[in-house]
């Protein structure tokens, strides 16, 4: 009798998970709100958010372009909020605000940002996944894109979880 190939359902987060570390993301973590990233969508796969440009962002005066520090340091948080959404998923039974607790120790470990483009854009949207979890180590792959969906920037990221 042939094998029947053995299928999981996708995992999906409980609301309460995903509005605890939409805040967590947006509030908690004060430099985002000063970036201005909002979140805009949150699976165990993949994170989205946004930054829309304002007069603060500015980092070349002529070009009204976003400074690099800003794309770092958003590619840099939208691969904390990556692992914090892995570590989510590995933990599913336990109870949402249980998970929650787990991101204390979270920090960045290394990180590289390529600048393909000119930052030159209305809003900008942040993409960013998880191509390892491992026990103590988290790997990411990030993007930075611009209103056109232009990739902008490519980051990628090591966080120690434990």
């Amino acid at each position: 009798m042939p094998k029947t190939p053995h299928i999981t359902a996708p995992i999906e987060f409980e609301p309460e998970f995903v509005q605890g570390l939409t805040q967590i993301f947006q509030e908690n973590i004060v430099f985002n709100t000063v970036l201005g990233l909002k979140i805009h969508s949150i699976t165990p796969e993949r994170v989205v958010a946004h930054i829309a440009m304002k007069r603060d962002l500015i980092g070349h005066y002529s070009y009204n372009r976003i400074h690099g520090g800003v794309i770092s340091a958003g590619l840099d948080a939208m691969g904390g909020l990556a692992v914090m959404a892995a570590i989510g998923a590995r933990h599913m039974d336990e109870a949402p605000m249980q998970r929650l607790h787990r991101f204390a120790k979270l920090g960045t470990i290394d990180l590289r940002v390529d600048y393909l483009r000119p930052g030159i854009s209305e809003r900008f949207e942040l993409r960013a996944e998880v191509i390892r979890l491992g026990s103590r180590v988290a790997s990411t792959r990030m993007e930075f894109l611009g209103a056109d969906g232009k990739l902008l920037s490519t980051g990628c990221g090591s966080y120690i979880v434990s």
